[in-house]
């Protein structure tokens, strides 16, 4: 593999172990209003207007923008039966052909993301079905960011998939 796409698709996997470790913090906020809620609910009778936005809203997030990570990490689904038992040559044709079919559909996510984010910006959405009624640009902003991060992340698997097809071994 040429020396460039190595830095390049090294380059990109510690940014997303990085920013997937950094996204996996979102667990605590989100725990902590959830708690308040129960416990505000349960034990006070007085139950938030904002703590089941702001769950969702983080979950959301924390799930969408750990998935460039889990992508570097392997865990997206994958039939192992199989994939295991295969050559590093056939596993790697088998993951070219996927990311070639995957990373058109990641380019139509992040331009259908964007368009939906920057509308939802210029017209300071918000949830109109939440008493609390907070801002949704910050949440719509997600979508485009995970298609970029994901996008980023999967030309980093196809170029070391192609060179697994090419050699016969993994980079």
């Amino acid at each position: 593999m040429n020396d460039s796409l190595l830095r390049f698709c090294r380059a990109v996997d510690r940014f997303s172990l990085a920013t997937g470790k950094v996204v996996a913090w979102l667990i605590v906020p989100m725990v902590l209003a959830l708690s308040y809620e129960v416990i505000a609910r349960y034990l006070f009778m007085a139950p938030t207007i904002w703590a089941y936005d702001l769950t969702y809203m983080l979950y959301g997030t924390l799930f969408m923008l750990g998935s460039a990570y889990t992508l570097a990490r392997k865990g997206h689904i994958r039939t192992d039966t199989f994939y295991g038992n295969w050559s590093p040559r056939t596993q790697g044709i088998v993951d070219s052909i996927c990311y070639v079919i995957f990373i058109p559909a990641l380019i139509a996510l992040l331009w259908v993301g964007w368009t939906f984010f920057i509308r939802s910006f210029h017209q300071g959405e918000r949830i109109v079905t939440s008493p609390w009624m907070p801002i949704v640009w910050p949440f719509k902003f997600v979508i485009p960011l995970t298609a970029a991060m994901l996008l980023l992340q999967s030309l980093s698997e196809l170029i070391k998939s192609l060179s697994a097809a090419r050699t016969g071994q993994w980079p």
